[in-house]
């Protein structure tokens, strides 16, 4: 993919302030196209990313085990333990108004036969937020690239975000958060998925 042509963007912001009735001259605004330009290629650098290639590098269970201190003798359980992240903070752009969400993930695996270090799943994220996007989809999206980079046994991907569309324009309910939740193999049932839930600390785990 090809990285955002700052050139255009520049172009195109100095129409919308001469299209709102602004002189793009005048010394407030005379850097506005160039500052808006270098905003963008931050927000939508993530385009030009496959976030699968944070995962690239995954660690076999047993290796990982091993130089933890298991020993060779340790039994590896068909299961294992779910690896949860909480509290990674993400800010993304909403692709209806071109405003700002921000929140709030949280990660949980069942790791199948590779972990991945955990700065990994972070770039994951930020990665799949830095494009225009609806929340709904970057859940699902995140919880299917770490289906594909990982093949875990399960995945749930909970997002906590505040829209700027809707705390202020419109309704302007400065107050409300979206919550939605992505789960994949074993943690699509039922009562793995409260499990983690009530983990994470979520409101309503229970009922989830």
């Amino acid at each position: 993919m090809v990285e955002v042509d700052a050139a255009r963007i520049e172009r195109a912001v100095r129409e919308i302030l001469l299209a709102i009735g602004e002189d793009p001259e005048r010394p407030g605004l005379a850097r506005t196209p160039q500052r808006v330009a270098e905003a963008y290629a931050d927000f939508f650098g993530g385009l030009a990313v496959d976030p699968l290639s944070h995962l690239g590098d995954p660690v076999a269970v047993e290796s990982a085990l091993r130089r933890a201190g298991g020993g060779a003798e340790r039994d590896l359980p068909a299961t294992g333990d779910a690896v949860v992240l909480r509290d990674l903070s993400f800010r993304s752009v909403c692709e209806h108004h071109l405003l700002p969400f921000v929140g709030t993930a949280h990660i949980a695996y069942l790791p199948g036969d590779h972990v991945v270090g955990l700065g990994r799943i972070p770039a994951v994220v930020d990665t799949l937020a830095r494009r225009p996007q609806l929340q709904e989809r970057l859940t699902e999206e995140i919880a299917d690239t770490l289906v594909a980079g990982l093949e875990p046994r399960g995945v749930l991907v909970v997002l906590d975000a505040q829209h700027r569309c809707v705390t202020t324009r419109g309704a302007r309910q400065e107050r409300s958060s979206t919550i939605t939740i992505a789960s994949r193999g074993e943690l699509a049932e039922p009562a793995a998925r409260a499990e983690i839930i009530a983990l994470i600390g979520m409101p309503g785990g229970e009922d989830a």
